[in-house]
């Protein structure tokens, strides 16, 4: 009777430890790619300003409950999946949650959009998509930022389509990297050519070539 006990308590306590592995993807001790992506999401939005090494410690816990409170999530700390999938992530096994077709939706918009600017404005265009995605502004996905009717001129008129640069693509990878020069801008305008007097009124975060970029 006891050792049925014991079986018993030894099958509940698997079965918990389960659970926990299914939906705590990443928490204080863990390591890995993961928690570097994870690093990189909240550096790029603003609740992060640790090192960026992969080691899930106070600070990066800490900024996992900001974020988890700004978004109406339980905010434990914990990166499940609800919140892996706010900062716009999937536990996959990809280690950026992107795919091959996100990875080409952005190299089209960016080229369409900045193909004239520096390496670096690329690389903001395509930060300002990532950033609409895991925005409750926006849509949650990439091809739903892109095509959200009148985000982009480059898909009214037609230039999305084109075959992107290649440094649209590479700046399209930098930017799924989790590399954002905007810090966390989800909006840009030329002010030489915006006549939208709404664009204008928002907070600017900063100037990268021809565009300013804002919050």
């Amino acid at each position: 009777m006891k050792n049925y006990a014991k079986i018993i308590i030894i099958t509940i306590l698997c079965v918990c430890t389960l659970v926990l592995s299914v939906h705590a993807v990443s928490k204080i001790g863990s390591v890995g790619n993961e928690v570097t992506e994870i690093q990189k999401r909240l550096f790029s939005l603003g609740y992060y300003t640790g090192k960026i090494d992969g080691i899930f410690g106070s600070k990066t816990r800490n900024a996992v409950v900001a974020f988890q409170k700004a978004k109406g999530l339980v905010p434990d700390g914990i990166v499940g999946k609800k919140t892996l999938s706010a900062l716009g992530l999937s536990n996959t096994g990809n280690n950026t949650g992107f795919s091959s077709s996100d990875t080409e939706l952005l190299a089209k918009i960016i080229s369409g959009e900045a193909r004239g600017e520096s390496y670096l404005g690329q690389v903001a265009v395509g930060a300002v998509v990532l950033n609409r995605v895991v925005h409750p502004s926006f849509p949650d996905t990439v091809a739903g930022v892109i095509f959200q009717h009148g985000a982009f001129t480059a898909v009214s008129d037609g230039q999305f389509y084109n075959e992107p640069t290649a440094s649209a693509y590479k700046a399209a990878s930098a930017a799924l990297s989790g590399i954002d020069p905007t810090s966390g801008a989800i909006y840009y305008y030329n002010p030489k050519t915006a006549t939208n007097k709404w664009i204008r009124s928002r907070p600017v975060i900063t100037t990268i070539g021809k565009h300013v970029f804002c919050a």
